[in-house]
This record gives C-alpha cells, sequence and structure tokens, in this order.
C-alpha cells in the first residue's frame, strides 16, 4: 500500500459514520488530577492499569474509531501482556498518539499568548511511533480571549507550527490531527468566542495550504462556539449548534473529510446534547464527530475508584458514553437516553 494510500485508508477509518475518537493522552500533570480527584496516586503501574481497563472494553469498537494514547501508554501493555496499541487494533479501533510537547509564553506576543513546541526531532519520533502501531498523531495549540489575547501574533505563528507539524506527519505516512483550541476560561461571550475562533481558524487554514498540506488526508479538533464559562450569559445547545457551523462553513474547506470536536471543559451531557444539535441541522461537506477526552472517562473514572474489582462498571459507563455520542453522530440523540 503506498503513502497515499495509508493515510487514506487511516482518515477512512478514523471518521466512520457512528464513531468518533477517545482521546486517553493526558500529560502526566492533567491524569494526576484526573487521579486526585478520585483519591488515587497517580503511578506508572496505575496509569498503565487504568488505562489498559479503559481500552479492553467490551464492544469499544461499535462506537470509537481511533484512540490518541500518550507516548508512555504507546509502549504499555494490558494484563495479559499484550502492547495497547495491538488491544485496540483488536477492538477495531486505530491508534494514535499526542506528539506535541506542551506550550510556553510566546516571545514578543501579548501576555497569555502562548506557542506550542515540539517539533525538533518529530519525523523521528513520528518514525519511533509507526514501528510501535501509531497510525495518526494530534498536536494542539491554545488561545486565550482576553482584552489583548491572542494577538495576530499568536494566531500567526500558532498556525504555521500547525501547519508544519501536518506536513511532517503526512510525510511520514500518519495522517495528523490538527488541534487549535480556543479555551473556554474566562466571561468571554459567545460573539468573542466565534469572532476569535473565526481568525484563528482562516490562518490555520491558509497556514496549511502555504505549506502544502494536503486537506483531504486532515482531520480537524476545533472547539465549539460557547461563551466562557464565566459569562452571565450562556446558549442553548441550539444556538450554540447554529454558531458553529456557521463559523465552520466559513473556514474550513470541504476537502476536509471530518471535524472531531474537543470538550474542552464542557460536561459530559454538553458535549453530546451539543454536537447532536449540529448533526440536527443538516447536511454538512464534512462529518462532524468528537474526540473527547474528560467527556468521555470522566463516568469511567469515577466508577474505576482504583479498584480492578470495579472494571465492569467502568467499562460499562465508558460504554455508554461511547454510544450516546455515536448516537449523536446522528443527530439521534435524546437526553431520556441518559
Amino acid at each position: 500500500m503506498s503513502s497515499v494510500q495509508q493515510l487514506q485508508a487511516t482518515v477512512d477509518a478514523l471518521a466512520a459514520k457512528g464513531k468518533g475518537i477517545l482521546a486517553a493522552d493526558e500529560s502526566s500533570p492533567t491524569i494526576a488530577k484526573r487521579f486526585d480527584a478520585i483519591g488515587v496516586e497517580s503511578t506508572e503501574e496505575k496509569r498503565r492499569a487504568y488505562r489498559s481497563l479503559l481500552l479492553s472494553t467490551p464492544g469499544l469498537g461499535e462506537f470509537i474509531s481511533g484512540v490518541i494514547l500518550f507516548e508512555e501508554t504507546l509502549g504499555q501493555c494490558d494484563d495479559n501482556g499484550v502492547p495497547i496499541p495491538e488491544l485496540l487494533v483488536k477492538q477495531g479501533v486505530v491508534p494514535g498518539i499526542k506528539v506535541d510537547k506542551g506550550k510556553i509564553s510566546l516571545e514578543g506576543g501579548e501576555l497569555g499568548d502562548e506557542i506550542t513546541v515540539g517539533l525538533e526531532g518529530l519525523a523521528e519520533r513520528l518514525d519511533g511511533y509507526k514501528k510501535q502501531g501509531a497510525r495518526f498523531a494530534k498536536w494542539r495549540d491554545v488561545y486565550t480571549i482576553s482584552q489583548h489575547t491572542p494577538s495576530q501574533l499568536a494566531i500567526d505563528e500558532n498556525a504555521k507550527v500547525l501547519a508544519r507539524y501536518a506536513k511532517v506527519c503526512q510525510e511520514a505516512g500518519m495522517v495528523p490531527i490538527v488541534e487549535p483550541e480556543v479555551l473556554m476560561d474566562g466571561d468571554h461571550t459567545m460573539e468573542q468566542c466565534a469572532k476569535v475562533t473565526e481568525a484563528v481558524q482562516h490562518a490555520v487554514f491558509q497556514a496549511l495550504v502555504q505549506e502544502g498540506v494536503t486537506l483531504e488526508h486532515i482531520l480537524l479538533k476545533p472547539n465549539m462556539i460557547v461563551p466562557g464559562k464565566d459569562c452571565a450569559k450562556q446558549a442553548t445547545p441550539e444556538e450554540i449548534a447554529h454558531e458553529t457551523v456557521k463559523i465552520l462553513r466559513r473556514t474550513v474547506p470541504a476537502a476536509v473529510p471530518s471535524i472531531h470536536f474537543l470538550s474542552g471543559g464542557l460536561s459530559d451531557e454538553a458535549s453530546t446534547e451539543y454536537l447532536n444539535a449540529m448533526n440536527q441541522i443538516g447536511r454538512h461537506p464534512w462529518e462532524l464527530s468528537f474526540s473527547y477526552g474528560r467527556a468521555l472517562q470522566h463516568p469511567a473514572l469515577v466508577a474505576w475508584q482504583g479498584d480492578a474489582a470495579n472494571a465492569k462498571q467502568m467499562q460499562a459507563a465508558l460504554y455508554k458514553r461511547a454510544r450516546l455520542n455515536g448516537t449523536a453522530r446522528y443527530g439521534r440523540y435524546t437526553p431520556d437516553l441518559e
């Protein structure tokens, strides 16, 4: 199979109808916070035990097309000694890998502007990840809305980084998930979120085209258009759906096969409800799907409590959320399904 055929096969698998992506790529500090919330110490063995139980959920492949893994997990095995990527393949799920190295303050930008790092040595790392079984990658850049941010410099520089990452991935035969996340943190309005997101996505696609990235072989992982979590005026699922789709139609070329939203601090139910409302609007040029982390895992973590004896309840909790989001992919979710 040629490199182009490989990329197409991966895209087709990830964008499959009724399915979405599970983000299980929390960095060590992030998963430590999640474990703290349930009173579990974050050791390498605990992380391995949790993720291997999570990813061996029976029937996971019915609603999950791919899983984004953290580098540590890519090299781990389940309780039976099966490598995690192999475990996923047996479930009919495509293994992927988070490849960015986190964010730092942007030199020359406004206070609060950040840029993501990790391009150095990326091609060599991708080669190693591919040998371990990964078929796609993910890179996240973040934008904070405040009186001064994001600056135009932050928008432009982050777009260039995302485009360069995507090009390196495609040259390595791996599908890039491009994740420009406009954060929910703050008291900004829905209109401000829409304005910033539109500017960010315009810049990202301009940079992708300039870098020579094949748009048919990428996936976009954006935020939804929502008011800041501290904004006095919140919005209905229908308002969020219409505003999000409007901005996507202005900024995302029809060549992009699938858009996999991040949950970005939304509740489990809200993430599902908003996705459902978007898929009820009508036909779109792209698939509208999900790539949720906490919004898929939270009920499973609570059920697990660090105890393998709770495996069945934990897996049932993940399966339920995956199924509900799979239903939202068709616009058929209703709250009574909860």
